[in-house]
């Protein structure tokens, strides 16, 4: 429900209701002098705690630790601009903490903690430094509404503002949360003894804002096909990525996937991380059946050419609906008998034995809707002349959907995007993409500005974008190599880079890939000249690949920005391709790069006299 209509959903009441019932525990929260009033966790009596108010709904959830011991979930009031946290801890001994950061950090994070002191226990507002010690806050933004004993463990109930207006908190906004977690096993005499590198801590992402409007139905002729590992037994190591390959079934009528949900095995709800589902290219009419490490040598090679994506599933994630008025095709003439299952198993504490039947649940259904739905890849084309050099902070590379493929390729009407699946590689840490119109920013399609190529789902808009003919899209990721020694160009190699935005939307059309990548002449005109200016006689420029070239090069400031240059200012060669691969007609190489002016910068959650404005 939208909160400008006036009217609030019944959740909204119930969270407006526990924000008021806050103000009465209050003196729960600890001061920043020192906890304004000692509580007892295990013993409610022991605490003027106001009655206990009804069950809240956490329609959001996700285990922390690799055991599943510490579980969080979660709520989301648009309305109020508040998150509901709600955090169970099976054994705790004399305290826990859960905390934000940039990257999961756990130096400059912001800290909620239950500790005690051997007598007494507190909870309170925190923060860490740079060197990982504690210190309490002096504006307590977390209110404590409940903690108890219950059957499952102990329970932690608070909330807190999106933004707090305090430098010390952390912005919970779109994309991306990297969620820090410590268990203390030993009395503190105060939170500033707190020392986060000496006690068990560990770190999960999450996505914590959602789309709050109902779910919808499922048809009542709905079916559904289980996409499922085959009874694997989880290696014992940390990382493992398990492909397999699955049959749809014979003749199988074309029909539209409406829903799909995760199907995790009981026990393995710490190890499963993330799945997703590809189809097969319609042009290999065989695949072998194949059960193993993905990247395994004697991973059969035609398993390369399931590549379309289905379905994709990261931890916390919610079942994934289609909108009403369409769905994404399955089965029928065009389309491939087979899909690749890709699960990846996060396992650092190295359990051994476990067997995994996990996977995804299909809904589809053989009444056609209006629409199919389409899939289109965004940003940039994966070639090494487009390129990070090494030892930077932040390096942005942006890859344009211009007006003329946009114009070429869509209907008059326009289409909708309902979700989108944001990707980079390993030094990837931001991904946008923003909606231009007439040479103007016109609204954000996905933002995420916290991303990790460790979490990756396909992740729905709260609110559906219309691109019109002749309109851009811009999709823009920043890098990070201030480990690298050397240039990381694109590619399809994990240490080589991309740049994509997989975007779902409706109806279908014939463009699959709108891409681009600076124009080539450009780019030697840049080695040439940097050449020079480090004093070398003879250029191999043209002689040798662009990879070679980026490697010659001595990466100093000025090539550095000189490239970041040309890259901002130089002409562009489109790949504005249908779904056959091929290029729609047209002139797409030595394009000028679109003019946009942005408006969109403005912060998320504007304050006033250091607090959050509502108003806004």
């Amino acid at each position: 429900m939208s909160i400008f209509t006036g009217t609030f959903r019944l959740q909204d009441i119930t969270i407006m209701y526990f924000t008021a019932l806050a103000a009465l525990v209050l003196i729960l929260v600890a001061s920043y002098q020192a906890p304004a009033r000692a509580i007892n966790p295990l013993d409610p009596s022991s605490s003027p705690r106001a009655p206990a108010p009804p069950a809240l709904p956490m329609p959001f959830h996700v285990p922390l630790d690799p055991r599943g011991d510490l579980q969080l979930a979660w709520n989301v009031s648009y309305a109020t601009q508040e998150v509901y946290f709600e955090l169970t801890v099976a054994h705790i001994q004399h305290g826990v903490l859960l905390g934000m950061s940039d990257r999961g950090e756990l130096t400059n994070a912001d800290l909620v903690v239950l500790w005690d002191d051997g007598a007494k226990s507190y909870f309170g507002d925190a923060w860490s430094d740079a060197e990982g010690h504690v210190t309490q806050d002096q504006q307590q933004d977390y209110q404590l509404l409940d903690a108890s004993q219950t059957p499952q463990g102990f329970h932690l109930l608070f909330n807190r503002s999106f933004s707090t207006c305090d430098p010390r908190d952390y912005l919970i906004q779109d994309g991306t949360v990297h969620i820090i977690y410590g268990l203390l096993d030993r009395p503190i005499a105060s939170l500033d003894r707190l020392n986060l590198s000496l006690i068990q801590t560990g770190m999960q992402r999450v996505l914590m804002l959602r789309p709050d409007g109902p779910a919808p139905s499922l048809p009542p002729d709905a079916q559904t096909l289980e996409v499922l590992a085959p009874n694997v037994t989880i290696p014992g190591k940390e990382t493992t990525y398990w492909c397999s390959v699955q049959q749809l079934p014979l003749n199988m009528p074309r029909n539209h996937i409406v829903m799909y949900e995760s199907v995790i095995t009981p026990g393995n709800e710490a190890i499963v991380h993330h799945m997703e589902v590809f189809e097969c290219s319609p042009d290999i009419p065989d695949v072998p059946s194949y059960s193993g490490p993905c990247d395994d040598k004697m991973k059969p090679s035609k398993l390369n050419s399931c590549r379309h994506v289905l379905a994709a599933w990261a931890m916390g994630a919610e079942a994934f609906y289609y909108p009403p008025d369409a769905g994404l095709p399955l089965g029928g003439p065009g389309s491939s008998r087979f899909l690749r299952l890709e699960v990846h198993y996060h396992n650092p504490l190295l359990l051994s034995g476990r067997r995994d039947t996990s996977g995804v649940r299909l809904y589809y259904t053989p009444s056609l809707r209006r629409y199919d739905a389409g899939i289109m890849e965004l940003g940039l084309v994966y070639t090494p002349i487009m390129a990070v050099p090494p030892r930077q902070r932040a390096f942005d590379l942006a890859g344009y959907c211009n007006s003329k493929c946009t114009q070429a390729a869509l209907p008059p009407g326009g289409i909708h995007i309902f979700a989108s699946q944001l990707h980079t590689h390993l030094a990837g840490r931001g991904v946008r993409t923003v909606l231009v119109r007439g040479g103007v920013e016109l609204e954000v399609v996905q933002e995420d500005q916290h991303y990790s190529t460790h979490y990756q789902t396909i992740r729905m808009l709260r609110k559906m974008v219309s691109v019109l003919p002749g309109d851009v899209l811009v999709t823009k990721c920043t890098y990070n190599t201030e480990d690298r020694s050397g240039p990381t160009v694109g590619g399809f190699g994990i240490m080589e880079e991309m740049c994509a935005n997989y975007i779902h939307y409706y109806p279908r059309t014939q463009l699959e890939l709108c891409k681009s990548h600076v124009d080539a002449d450009y780019l030697q005109k840049y080695f040439s000249v940097i050449n020079r200016f480090q004093g070398r006689d003879q250029c191999v420029c043209g002689e040798a690949g662009v990879t070679q070239q980026f490697s010659a090069l001595h990466w100093d400031p000025f090539s550095g920005e000189v490239l970041d240059s040309l890259y901002n200012n130089a002409p562009i060669s489109m790949h504005c391709n249908q779904s056959s691969a091929r290029l729609f007609p047209g002139q797409w190489d030595h394009q000028p790069l679109p003019e946009v002016t942005s408006v969109l910068q403005q912060p998320l959650y504007p304050c006033e006299g250091g607090r959050l404005n509502p108003g806004n």
